[in-house]
């Protein structure tokens, strides 16, 4: 059953939702599930950063030995069909205009050195100097989350799906986004006549195709595109009994170029508490021309691709005398016709979407999401939930978090709680909540494999990077084989 009620209640009901959230999150585990779940609140629990998985055996909430911790992720069960739906059910972040604001990002486990681990792929890791932009070997995740508003960073993590090698980004982020607003609208979180979703997404997305994909669902996009982009107004009607054909592109609308900016623009001022002085530019109805070299659109029937209209906003922040000036951002929105308050609320989202970076941080850094050394892509899914399960527990527990204090201390609000706060205090929530787990059995460990003898059953190396290829790269390797052959 869906949970509808609110963290406004104080922490007698935060309390109970999150004592029915355990109860939910017991349920979904299938198999292993007392290992697994000792598992979840020895993270909560653990009093330092997650650096190895070994360790949290030593916590007294798992109560159980070492091997017991792996053999319930590599050979655990998960519901995770029933656990989306449970997150999904959370109560989320209320904005004042009671409107949803999600954000979706990919982050990676990076494995550069499990040369047995299947279905890895080459991720894009930051670096400085000669370092910048490389490729490193492990799994990418793409995770969707709830913003909230305030100066708070809080985000409700959603959903997370492994990229495989087979998997098409965009196709798979679309597919994601529309179970996630699916399950929101079954919880009751979204009904027919609200607002459409706003949902942030970062310039390493293909914001057409994914527009494109997305037109039948109440969603408006917020992608940030590059400066370099070229994009194409509305074409005007035709004059009566004017020669040739109707054109499918107007004046192009440059990013790098304000020569091509005059016409049709839209420009405010706005205020941001953290950059100040904005100045707003908007273009309404561009599209992008779409060929058979844009990504996504390669095995489209015919010449005529279609004209994906929205709203190209330009933000430039002017900062007082002395400071560093900032480099224009450019969004482009699936919304044609926007108006002023709705390219505020698009902007102000996009720019909420770093929320998402500091969750991403908090759940590598302190949580240990990338930190086990585990073989199997099921069993590292299965170790991506259970994160994302103590993630929300975290989230719950805020206004019991705030009421355990030092008694000269003073009691802080809920919402001023840093996750790292709220964690330290967790083990307070958790005899609150009580636990649906049951206690380890007393037993004696199996014998293993005899003392020196060989592992005559190695596993194999698997390969790294993508299996599939686009249509065009397809037909280039068929064509370059035809010629040499």
């Amino acid at each position: 059953m869906p949970f509808t009620l609110s963290c406004a209640g104080g922490p007698a009901q935060s309390a109970g939702l999150l004592a029915g959230f355990r109860g939910e999150f017991y349920r979904c585990l299938t198999r292993r599930g007392d290992a697994l779940f000792g598992l979840a609140d020895a993270v909560l629990c653990e009093g330092r950063r997650v650096t190895d998985l070994a360790r949290l055996s030593l916590v007294p909430e798992f109560g159980r030995g070492h091997g017991a911790l792996y053999d319930g992720l590599n050979a655990g069960r998960a519901d995770i069909g029933r656990l989306r739906r449970a997150v999904a059910g959370l109560p989320l972040p209320a904005w004042p205009d009671g409107r949803i604001r999600l954000a979706a990002d990919v982050t990676a486990w990076l494995r550069p050195d499990a040369a047995t681990s299947p279905e890895r792929l080459f991720c894009h890791v930051q670096g400085k100097g000669r370092n910048a932009g490389q490729q490193v070997a492990g799994w990418p995740y793409s995770f969707v989350a709830a913003l909230g508003p305030g100066a708070s960073s809080w985000t409700l993590l959603l959903d997370a799906v492994r990229i495989g090698p087979d998997d098409n980004e965009t196709e798979l982020a679309a597919a994601q986004l529309r179970e996630v607003v699916t399950r929101l609208a079954a919880a009751g979180h979204w009904k027919d006549g609200d607002p459409p979703v706003l949902v942030a997404l970062d310039a390493g997305y293909n914001a057409t195709r994914l527009a494109w994909l997305l037109a039948d669902l109440p969603v408006v996009l917020a992608v940030r595109v590059r400066s370099d982009r070229v994009f194409y107004r509305h074409v005007p009607p035709r004059p009566a009994g004017a020669p040739g054909r109707q054109g499918r592109h107007g004046p192009p609308v440059s990013c790098a170029d304000p020569a091509t900016w005059e016409q049709g623009a839209v420009t405010a001022a706005a205020e941001s508490p953290r950059c100040g002085p904005l100045a707003v530019t908007a273009w309404h109805r561009v599209h992008q021309q779409l060929t058979s070299q844009s990504g996504g659109w390669e095995d489209w029937p015919g010449r005529a691709r279609p004209l994906v209209e929205g709203t190209l906003v330009r933000l430039e922040a002017r900062p007082a005398a002395g400071l560093r000036a900032l480099e224009p951002m450019w969004l482009w929105a699936s919304d044609p016709e926007a108006g002023p308050a709705e390219v505020a609320a698009l902007w102000q989202a996009y720019l909420r979407r770093f929320d998402l970076e500091h969750a991403f941080r908090f759940l590598k850094s302190a949580l240990g999401w990338n930190k086990p050394l585990l073989r199997d892509p099921a069993a590292a899914d299965r170790w991506t939930w259970l994160v994302i399960a103590c993630y929300a527990q975290l989230y719950l527990a805020r206004p019991l978090a705030a009421a355990v204090r030092l008694p000269w201390q003073r009691q802080p609000p809920a919402a001023a709680m840093t996750p790292g706060q709220v964690r330290a205090g967790f083990r307070r929530a958790r005899q609150i909540a009580g636990t649906p787990a049951r206690m380890a059995k007393p037993a004696r460990p199996g014998p293993g494999r005899p003392q020196g003898s060989k592992n005559k059953k190695k596993a194999p190396a698997q390969p790294a990077g993508k299996r599939k290829f686009t249509p065009r790269t397809r037909r280039k390797h068929a064509a370059e084989k035809k010629h040499t052959g």
